[in-house]
């Protein structure tokens, strides 16, 4: 077997947040992962729908990031953006 070669291997403390939430259209179970990674982006991970993205409040603004990130309809997305504006 050759030797493994990492391109980085480190360790990082993170602070994270869980939050459920109702929409209109469908619940949201999220988890808010803050980190010095990612220029002070957020890993925003699906818990129920098995997805995440790294999100700043430029891919807020973005057409159609969240839809496609997440796999959602126009009108779930919108409910995550209102969301997501609030706590990024």
């Amino acid at each position: 077997m050759s030797e493994r070669f990492f391109l980085y291997d480190e360790t990082e403390n993170t602070k994270t947040r869980y939050i459920s939430f109702m929409g209109e259209h469908q619940r949201f179970d999220l988890a808010l992962m803050q980190t010095d990674r990612y220029y002070g982006k957020r890993i925003v991970l699906d818990i129920q729908g098995s997805r995440f993205a790294i999100i700043g409040r430029d891919d807020l603004e973005e057409p159609g990031y969240l839809e496609h990130a997440f796999r959602l309809t126009e009108e779930e997305a919108e409910e995550l953006r209102s969301f997501l504006y609030e706590v990024i």
